[in-house]
Formats: C-alpha cells, structure tokens, sequence
C-alpha cells in the first residue's frame, strides 16, 4: 500500500500516513493485554470474595433463619476475622500448618511415583491391563478414608497411616488421567520413533512422555484437592497435630469461629497447592498449542 501525496502551498510534498499505522502504533501490545487479562481476573475474583463474606455478614448478624436452614447459629464473619487474627499470633496455628503440609508432601510424592508409572503401563499393556489393571478397577470406587480402619492396623504408627491415606486418595486420580492420555496418543507418533531405530526406552521416553504431560498434570491436579480431603478426614480421625485435627478439636469445645478458620486455612491450602501444580503444569508443557495444554 502507498502512501498518498499532496503539494502544499510553498511547493513542498506532503505525505499523508495511512491511517491503519496510527492504529497499529496505538493498538496494545501482547504483554498490555496480558497483563490487563490477570488485572480483570483477580478483580472479578476479589469481587465475588468481597461479595460472599457481605452476605454472610448480613445473614449472620440479621439472625436469618427458615425452615429449611439457619443461619443464626453461625459466626458472623468479624467473629471469624477476630478469631483469625488471634491463632495467626500463636505457635500452635503453624505448627499444624508445617504438619499437614510435611503429611500432604510426603503423600502426594509416594502417589506420583507410583502412580504415573502405574498409569503409562496401564495405558501402553494389554498383560498390566489384566493383572494390575484388575485390581486396580476393583479398589478404585473405594473411598479412601474408607481404608483408615485397615491403615490403623497396618501401619504401626499413626503417622504413618495419615501419609499412606493421603497417598492412596492421590494414587487413583493420577493412574487414570495417564492412562486415558497415554491411550489417546497417536499411534504414528510412536511408529516414527521406532521406523528411526528406538525402541521401547526411546518411545517412552520421546513419545509417551512428552504427549502424556498434558494428562499427568490434570492427574496430579485433581490428585492434590482429593489428598486434602482425605488428610484432613485421618486427621479428624486419629492426627495429634494438622489443621484438620485442630478444626475438629475446636468443633468438640464449641468453638465455632475456630472451625471456620480451619475450613478457610485448609481452602487456602488446597488452592495453593492446586494452582502450584497447574502453574509447573503450564510451564512444562508450553511448547503444546494452547488448546492442547
């Protein structure tokens, strides 16, 4: 496209700018849309925060209360507020911060050693499909704080016992999002590596891998919000320390704004540990197309 041009009055040449450069140099740029895209997310994200705690407020300390369900019975969220501040000034609130997430670690990494490994030769044999596969099928629809009575008798100790429930609530979610990804790989990805002379090391390795990490994050992901669930069960159950055994506790004396610190320290918890996984989950596999990831 040419520019188009004019003479002026004193004989000089005047070249008119096309207008779509003046809107090319005003458009924004990638790293303005970005940034204005995360700026409206936490905004709505804050909003609804805002929102929620002004309505329970007003339930609260309206004394709302139907047929159905009360709300009169619970903690206004200044009770809560108050309450919160006074276990952030003590020990005991990180200590049981440090011991469930030492517990929740431990887990969740026995989980994801066992259980990618578990899923890829799921996904990839027709033999593991039979044996492991089967006893797989079998255990899987069974809650896993189902299983404390056995982990008790187990394990000899209770520590233990709350690691291996919170491996076990992790395992399934993992072994079944990599079976399905590895099953869903194109088969031609895997027919070129071995035309090119590799074999099984190479195509797990440079096939199953790589096209699999999209499944392996959703897996872990998921793993990770069911791990809390049932961490925070064991502790209820048979834990000494742990934000779950403290939420419990406060529970059995009545004291109600300390059990609603506990439901919102383990939310926190869970969508911390969560979105860390997707955030290294995008990070790992940027090289996919976006839709793909």
């Amino acid at each position: 496209m040419t520019a188009a041009t004019d003479r002026t009055a004193g004989g000089h040449l005047a070249v008119a700018v096309p207008a779509t450069a003046d809107a090319a140099a005003l458009a924004p740029t990638a790293p303005t849309i970005r940034l204005r895209s995360r700026l409206a997310s936490w905004t709505t994200r804050a909003a609804v925060l805002v929102g929620t705690a002004l309505v329970w407020q007003l339930l609260t300390t309206h004394h709302v209360a139907a047929s159905w369900i009360r709300f009169d019975t619970l903690p206004s969220v200044t009770a809560v507020a108050a309450e919160f501040g006074r276990a952030l000034g003590t020990r005991t609130y990180y200590l049981d911060l440090v011991q469930s997430l030492i517990r929740i670690g431990t887990g969740f990494a026995v989980a994801a050693a066992l259980g990618i490994p578990a899923g890829i030769a799921l996904g990839r044999s027709a033999w593991a499909q039979r044996t492991l596969g089967t006893l797989f099928e079998l255990a899987r629809p069974v809650p896993a704080i189902a299983l404390v009575p056995i982990v008790i008798l187990m394990f000899p100790s209770s520590e233990a016992g709350m690691v291996a429930i919170t491996a076990v609530a992790a395992f399934f979610p993992i072994v079944v999002s990599v079976r399905h990804s590895v099953r869903a790989l194109p088969t031609v990805w895997e027919e070129s590596v071995r035309t090119l002379g590799g074999g099984r090391a190479a195509v797990i390795s440079r096939v199953v891998l790589p096209g699999a990490l999209p499944g392996i994050f959703s897996g872990l992901s998921v793993g990770i919000g069911v791990s809390w669930i049932c961490l925070v069960s064991a502790e209820m159950i048979s834990g000494r320390l742990g934000v779950g055994y403290r939420t419990w506790q406060a529970y059995t004396v009545i004291d109600y704004p300390g059990v609603f610190v506990g439901i919102i320290t383990i939310g926190v918890l869970g969508f911390a540990t969560s979105a860390l996984i997707e955030r290294i989950g995008r990070r790992a596999t940027r090289w996919l197309p976006r839709g793909e990831r």
